[in-house]
């Protein structure tokens, strides 16, 4: 069985530039061929403020969109955010979806596709990595940043990376690839 990587697009908000590059990096995944690559929109599970009455420890999930969001990140075994950075940090709706649950996230690997400003996300990036491993997950170091991403968005709005935005994806997809192979047991 072939391993199965989310990359999941982390602004919920209107007018987000997320799901381009989203698209553009779930392309290069399944192109890629180490997993089996689905793009996960965060927006279309609609969740809340965390808003379930047990600790997500306990699994005991009384709302549907928490689980179909725990569903989703089951099936997975390896993630990639991709996350803009609003006021120096993550998008608030990625660390609600991920305070959303906790086994579900571990001992999988995570990757970053950050974009913003002059930082190219690597500021949100940084932020959100100590949550991270609080969860079990590993977030690799390896990482696409995308600075000032408004310049690579063509007339059709769709993304346009450069050459060191398309070799970093294969380097972050290769690191992925070794990690969620050697945690798998983990996972079992």
């Amino acid at each position: 069985m072939s391993l199965k990587l989310h990359t999941i697009v982390t602004s919920t908000r209107p007018g987000r530039v997320g799901p381009q590059v989203g698209k553009w990096f779930n392309d290069v995944a399944v192109a890629h061929g180490g997993f089996s690559a689905e793009l996960v929109d965060l927006a279309s599970f609609n969740l809340p403020v965390f808003d379930e009455p047990n600790h997500p420890r306990m699994a005991k999930y009384e709302k549907a969109h928490t689980k179909a969001w725990s569903e989703s990140v089951k099936a997975a075994d390896a993630f990639v955010f991709v996350t803009p950075e609003y006021n120096y940090g993550v998008s608030p709706a990625l660390y609600n979806a991920l305070t959303f649950l906790a086994g579900e996230w571990a001992y999988k690997p995570v990757g970053f596709v950050g974009y913003g400003g002059v930082s190219g996300g690597l500021r949100a990036v940084q932020q959100i990595k100590p949550t991270l491993t609080t969860l079990k997950m590993m977030p690799i170091p390896q990482a696409v940043a995308v600075p000032g991403f408004g310049s690579f968005l063509g007339p059709d709005a769709t993304f346009k990376p450069n050459d060191l935005m398309a070799t970093s994806a294969k380097e972050v997809l290769d690191e992925l690839v070794k990690w969620a192979g050697a945690l798998k047991p983990l996972r079992a």
